[in-house]
């Protein structure tokens, strides 16, 4: 870093440039805007200088990627060995169709797979229940049984491939039914690769796909931490959400906070109940958003992986490096689509992606040009993939590790984001740490209010959303769009009704009164629920049984 004499003579440089130039020019141009501010809230300066970054030490603040505090990346070289797994969330309409998507997609480069649920099956209910109706497939595949699942990666070599299920509630569920179909397979389950979502904090503020409540929830992801840590060593046992957090109106501050709030809880939790750190957090991953402000995102990436490595080794006293690194998935900005003028989002996804990258993220999901009206055709996922396969081998963004480091605007974002996100996370200790922070309506009142404060600048036209605020035109209706047979859920009841009759029910009998009996102990649960999903116990089923122990959440009302 520079002196302090060399600090001084750029501050009167400055000074006199802004008296000189700056003031003349601004006589005859006036500036847009009064005053520029991320959604975070952060002022904009007109131009930054090494001023901005006084105080800060290179090695300890920034560093080299792969080593700690991790602001650089987590591995050393980063995308010139490999580049992110590009992965795809997909998943609709039955086990078959989602099958032939996956197959398509794996067939056009993408390199991971992501499971996208239909609504039932993230609550924990089959596609029979009278609650599941209309929603079959719907915004999701339908999976209700391991005979689901094994028909859902038919011919996709579990080994060979790497897969994301975005599963919460019912995750230990579909983890089994994952390690059963592998097992099917021939594939023992400390070969599998994947994650599971597996994060309920999130969706108690903001998402809404619980089951259970928060004390039986917990336990449950530390049964899953636990026996993964023994028996499924390469799986990332909890992908902790700020996507969902952000996708409900948190800010770029707010989404780092609250989700490493969220992470500091999961943390805890699995510490309380006897396990180790350094045993179960290298295998802890998150889950992250970009948005449309390119060099606030990537700073966002910046800040969250070198606070978690701090939270890690000060607050945790992790030994192990792998443990204070944060690694992460990224989606692009599902609420920034607009249904208007749905070409435009394809603009939008190419920034968020390469904002994605210049963060240093680990995989990552780009959004559809169409998913503002509907699930997304294959031509517009095909394009999706295209947009992360032509920022890979074309735009040279991979080809250098942190390749915006260094620039005194993105180095003084990261810091202003870290401050702010810490200063929240301290709000949240004060008030007994995330569970009780969500308790008491905290974390679900800041991002309504954070949400309400843009849709008033979105109405006012202070934020522009081209072709949607302005820049319209006239459109014809959408023409084209992927919608789901409602014949599908017929489909699945008679899979099911088939299932229940071929099966050995005594055997599904014997297995649940196993998950019942050691839901009302403090044995880890998972034994108990692959057998029970190995003897064609539905996810319903599984459910059920853990509903009649634990009891079903009710949520609060905030206001």
């Amino acid at each position: 870093m520079l002196s302090k004499d060399e600090i001084d003579k750029i501050k009167r440089a400055r000074e006199e440039w802004e008296e000189k130039s700056v003031s003349k020019t601004i006589s005859r141009f006036p500036e847009r805007k009064p005053k520029f501010a991320t959604d975070s809230g952060i002022v904009v300066k007109r131009v930054y200088t090494p001023e901005d970054l006084q105080g800060q030490d290179y090695l300890n603040d920034i560093g080299f990627p792969g080593e700690y505090p991790y602001t650089r990346g987590v591995q050393p070289t980063m995308y010139r060995g490999r580049f992110w797994t590009m992965r795809q969330y997909a998943g609709f309409g039955d086990a078959e169709e989602s099958n032939v998507r996956y197959k398509y997609l794996l067939s056009q480069g993408q390199t991971g797979l992501s499971i996208a649920f239909d609504l039932p099956t993230q609550i924990g209910y089959d596609s029979d229940h009278p609650l599941a109706e209309g929603e079959v497939g719907k915004v999701g595949v339908a999976i209700s049984s391991l005979a689901d699942m094994e028909v859902l990666f038919d011919g996709i070599p579990l080994d060979k491939v790497s897969t994301s299920m975005t599963i919460n509630a019912p995750a230990a569920i579909l983890l089994a039914m994952y390690i059963a179909v592998a097992e099917k397979q021939g594939v023992p389950m400390d070969k599998l690769d994947g994650t599971i979502q597996n994060d309920i904090l999130k969706e108690y503020v903001a998402r809404g796909t619980y089951i259970f409540p928060p004390a039986p929830s917990m336990r449950l992801i530390t049964d899953i931490f636990e026996f993964c840590s023994k028996n499924v060593p390469n799986w990332n046992t909890i992908s902790i959400s700020g996507y969902h957090i952000r996708e409900a109106g948190a800010t770029a501050v707010q989404e780092v906070a609250f989700t490493l709030a969220d992470g500091i809880a999961y943390v805890d939790a699995a510490i309380k109940a006897g396990l180790d750190v350094d045993e179960f957090a290298p295998r802890l991953s998150f889950f992250f958003n970009a948005h449309n402000n390119l060099f606030q995102e990537v700073a966002k990436f910046r800040a969250a992986r070198r606070l978690w490595a701090k939270i890690m080794k000060e607050r945790f006293n992790a030994k192990n490096p792998k443990s204070w690194q944060l690694r992460f998935h990224t989606q692009t900005g599902g609420s920034t689509l607009t249904a208007q003028q749905p070409d435009n989002n394809i603009v939008r996804v190419t920034l968020q992606a390469l904002e994605a990258v210049l963060g240093g993220t680990q995989s990552l999901h780009t959004n559809s040009r169409d998913e503002a009206l509907s699930l997304p055709t294959e031509d517009s996922v095909r394009i999706a993939l295209r947009t992360q396969q032509i920022i890979a081998y074309e735009s040279g963004a991979a080809d250098t590790v942190d390749p915006l480091a260094g620039s005194y605007y993105v180095e003084a974002l990261t810091d202003e984001i870290e401050k702010r996100a810490m200063e929240y996370i301290k709000k949240i200790d004060d008030l007994g740490g995330a569970p009780k922070a969500i308790e008491k309506g905290y974390i679900q009142k800041e991002i309504q209010d954070a949400a309400y404060e843009y849709q008033k600048a979105v109405e006012s036209g202070e934020i522009v959303v081209v072709g949607m605020n302005k820049f319209q035109i006239e459109e014809e209706p959408p023409k084209n769009l992927l919608k789901v047979d409602p014949a599908v859920a017929e489909k699945q009841k008679a899979r099911l009704a088939r299932l229940k009759s071929e099966r050995d029910n005594n055997r599904v009998k014997e297995a649940l009164s196993g998950v019942e009996k050691a839901a009302k102990g403090e044995e880890n649960l998972m034994p108990y629920i692959i057998e029970a999903v190995k003897a064609y116990a539905t996810l319903g089923e599984v459910c059920d049984v853990l509903r009649s122990v634990f009891g079903v959440y009710q949520e609060s009302v905030i206001l």
